[in-house]
Formats: C-alpha cells, structure tokens, sequence
C-alpha cells in the first residue's frame, strides 16, 4: 500500500470513528464502552467454560447498565434520546410496522411538503390512512424533508387525506415527529397558524378512529397540527411540549444555555404527560432505546396501534367525536381552592 492510500485508510478510520462519536451520548458511554470489551472477549477464539461465564457475566452486567440508565433519565437527557440522529423515524416505521403503503402527493391547491407523509397502508389486515411527519437523516434527506417541520400546504395535505379516510370509514394513524411547524415567512404568508388551527378544528369532528403516536419530538402547533385523535400514544423517550427547551430557555433566561433547566421545568416527558392525562398510553423502548434496536420499537408500536384500533373499531362515529371533544376539553383542567379570610 502506497504512502498516499495509508493516510487516506488512516483518515477514513478516523472519520468512521468520529461519527460513531457523535451517535453515542454522553450518558451511553459506559455501555457501548462494555459492550466492545464483550466483542473483544467474544473474538478471542474457542470459547472455554471460564469465558463462556465471563461473557454470561458481562451481558447481564449491560443489561443491567442500560436499566440503570434509561430508567433514570432526565428531562434533557430524554430530549437527546428523542433527537437522536439513529432514532426509527416515519419511513422506517412505514417499512417495519406496515404493509403495502401508497403514498399520497399534494394538497391539492400550492405544493406537495415532503416534511409530512400521507398515504394508505395496512396493519396486518387492517386498512389505514397514515399521516407521519418525517425528519430525515443525512443532510439530503433532511433538505427534501425540511428536517420535518411543515409548512401549511403539508397540513392541508394530511387533512384533505384525513377526510378521505374520514369519507371511506377508514381509521387514521398520526406519527408526530417534529420540532415544530416551519416559522419561515413564506409559510406565514400561506397561512402557517390558520392552517393548523383549522385541522384542530377538523380533525375533532372526524367521525373515524383516530390514533396518534408521538414518535420523537412533539414540537408545540407542528405537532398538534396532526395530534388530535381518540388516543394519543407516546414511545417511552419522546417529548411532547408547547416549546422547545432553548426556546423556553431563551425566554426565560435570555440563554438557550438553560436548556437543561427549561426541559425539566416543562414536565414534557412520557411519564410527565401521562400523570397529566394528556397522553393515554407509554409505548415501552427496547433496552437502551428505540435506536439501539428499531425492530423492538417498531413491533412495540404495532402492538399498540393494533390494540387502540381494535378498541375504537366497535365505537358508534357519533360517540368516537363527542369523546374526543371531550378529551381535549379537559386537557388543562386544574381546581383552585377558594381560601375564605376569616376575621376574628
């Protein structure tokens, strides 16, 4: 090998390894640090009885590090993990959960916004419209997609596809997935708040099942765009929030630096929402998370979207958008104790 084709060899190493870097938080460190001893141990050779326990040992010493771990995340932390440039994203899901999709192009009046996928699918026997923002992950992908967030054209799309299903009585699944609705001025001079607001207005009246799934990120009015429905799931590390943590961050403190503080301050996580009653169901991650294992979120996933379904399939229509309506209404809902000065 030639002077040249070694630095060039050297550089790949180096780059190769400076992005597996970057996909490792911080906090996953001390895992993926154990797990290459194991592949080390694992790639001595013939395996004795005194290897074959070490490996045993170490397997159940990860598997107990990625409990510890996941199980005690905070708020930021849990942010990171939804972000996650390797985390299962709508078209991964679209392949691993569902059969036979068809997508479905434009709204039908200025463009086709890549930021938001529409189309029919099944699930396992069951016919769907999917409505799913995607993100993308190379910087391709994620300029064709506008790194999911859409602009209004995108929300008229899954809306006019919404009330095709609505028409035909086939249910709907939502994937949420963004960090918020585009806020460039063309989408504001295209209508970006009406346009969402409308499909808040619409989607409660849709006389057809609804489920949605907050899959990573659920940004303030870019998710509640397609987020209105009879059920709404979330994977166990997404966040769902009325604003970003360095936005709230800069409100607050003037700094996006406090992000870790405006994140736990939010009270935006999974276990959070539910408590509040603003989500009905926790989708459980695999051990270290959706991306470290796309297959288990995405069986997880199913599981839930086939259960939310079969439940909502033998629901009246009049009685799906009077519960719905409901729902939301009470979102939000708090007592005051009235405190009554006593003089004496």
């Amino acid at each position: 090998m030639s002077t040249d084709e070694t630095i060039a060899q050297d550089d790949s190493n180096i780059d190769s390894m400076s992005a597996t870097a970057r996909r490792v938080l911080p906090f996953e460190r001390p895992i993926f640090e154990m797990e290459e001893k194991l592949k080390q141990v694992e790639r001595t050779g013939p395996p004795s009885a005194a290897s074959r326990e070490l490996i045993q040992n170490m397997r159940e010493q990860i598997a107990k590090m990625k409990r510890n771990v996941f199980d005690h995340l905070d708020a930021w932390q849990t942010v990171q993990v939804a972000r996650h440039e390797n985390r299962p994203q709508t078209l991964d899901y679209i392949e691993l959960v569902f059969d036979d999709f068809m997508e479905l192009h434009g709204d039908r009046a200025f463009d086709d916004d890549r930021a938001i996928i529409t189309g029919f699918a099944k699930l396992d026997d069951r016919k769907v419209l999917l409505v799913g923002q995607h993100k993308g992950r190379n910087f391709k992908e994620r300029t064709e997609h506008n790194f999911g967030m859409a602009h209004p054209e995108g929300y008229r799309k899954a809306l006019s596809k919404m009330q095709m299903a609505a028409k035909y009585g086939l249910p709907i699944v939502c994937l949420i997935d963004t960090g918020g609705a585009y806020p460039g001025i063309g989408a504001e001079e295209r209508g970006q708040a009406y346009t969402i607001a409308y499909n808040l207005r619409e989607m409660s009246q849709l006389a057809t099942p609804i489920v949605c799934v907050v899959i990573g990120e659920g940004g303030s009015g870019g998710a509640l765009g397609i987020g209105i429905g009879d059920h709404i799931a979330m994977m166990q590390f997404a966040y769902y929030s009325v604003i970003s943590p360095e936005g709230c961050a800069g409100i607050l403190w003037k700094n996006s630096k406090f992000a870790d503080q405006a994140a736990r301050a939010l009270r935006f996580t999974s276990k959070d929402l539910l408590e509040f009653g603003v989500i009905d169901e926790i989708i459980r991650e695999p051990p270290g998370a959706a991306h470290r294992d796309h297959r288990i979120a995405a069986a997880n996933l199913k599981a839930s979207l086939t259960q939310a379904l079969r439940h909502l399939s033998g629901m009246e229509r009049e009685q799906l958008v009077e519960r719905r309506y409901e729902k939301f209404r009470k979102i939000g809902v708090f007592e005051e104790s009235l405190i009554t000065n006593v003089s004496t």
